[in-house]
């Protein structure tokens, strides 16, 4: 009788664990990973790994360039000296001046790369928010405009995280588009500050959604952070600053 109700046993174990869902080792499972891989898929997923694409900002054109883990970004605009071009890959960065080298410092390298990967950052998001220096926290759920969002923080790691590795990200997820809709972040540098943006006029090209942006300020005060920004937008307590406008986007 023993090896009866054994076998038995065993038996209706087996069923139960060959019946029951198995998840993929590669599934994510954590909440904030989830909310921003949904956001990537509905701004263009695995269309951004492998894009070309050329835009106007404010008066300069950019340009990116991205397959199988390769990037070049590009900028180029014409001033009293010339025509300039400034070019950052994955091995390095270099700028031209009518199309000859020039040779720069490495303070001026890093100055001209993290302007150049700060535009480029910003009109693809939330496509690098999965980047290896970056690090997600769900902050639970927000209405803006009788709309429902998740919320995400988003952090650095000093190595990787670029010059403005201190500088922490709030972005609001609606919860059935999965869309970005707002971001807000707090700085450090030229003593600090608070900024909050809202998206609008999306338009999609090639797959990939584009979208600009109204920037708005709000005053520091003690204790006040980058999360906060969503309920003083609600109050129309925060003051305009300017315009992200993305022109011109073509697909290279």
């Amino acid at each position: 009788m023993y090896w009866t109700r054994l076998f038995f046993g065993l038996l209706i174990l087996g069923f139960t664990l060959s019946c029951s869902p198995k998840k993929s080792p590669s599934q994510p499972t954590d909440k904030a990973q989830i909310i921003v891989d949904q956001a990537i898929e509905a701004h263009g997923g695995k269309r951004f790994a492998n894009s070309n694409y050329q835009f106007t900002f404010r008066g300069k054109t950019y340009a990116w360039s991205t397959a199988d883990g390769r990037y070049l970004y590009t900028r180029a605009f014409e001033d009293s000296t010339g025509q300039i071009q400034d070019h950052l890959s994955n091995d390095d960065f270099f700028r031209t001046l009518n199309g000859e080298r020039l040779v720069t410092s490495h303070e001026q390298d890093s100055m001209y790369s993290n302007s150049v990967n700060s535009v480029l950052y910003f009109i693809r998001l939330p496509y690098g928010l999965n980047d290896p220096a970056v690090n997600k926290r769900y902050l639970g759920e927000e209405s803006i405009d009788a709309k429902k969002y998740y919320k995400v923080e988003v952090t650095f790691e000093q190595e990787g995280g670029g010059k403005d590795y201190t500088d922490i990200f709030v972005y609001w997820f609606e919860q059935e588009s999965h869309y970005l809709d707002y971001l807000a972040y707090s700085y450090e540098t030229d003593g600090g500050g608070l900024r909050f943006r809202k998206a609008y006029n999306p338009r999609t090209l090639g797959g990939i959604r584009f979208q600009d942006y109204v920037n708005y300020k709000a005053a520091l005060e003690p204790g006040r952070t980058a999360a906060d920004l969503g309920h003083l937008y609600e109050a129309k307590a925060l003051d305009s600053l300017s315009s992200i406008i993305n022109e011109n986007i073509s697909i290279q």
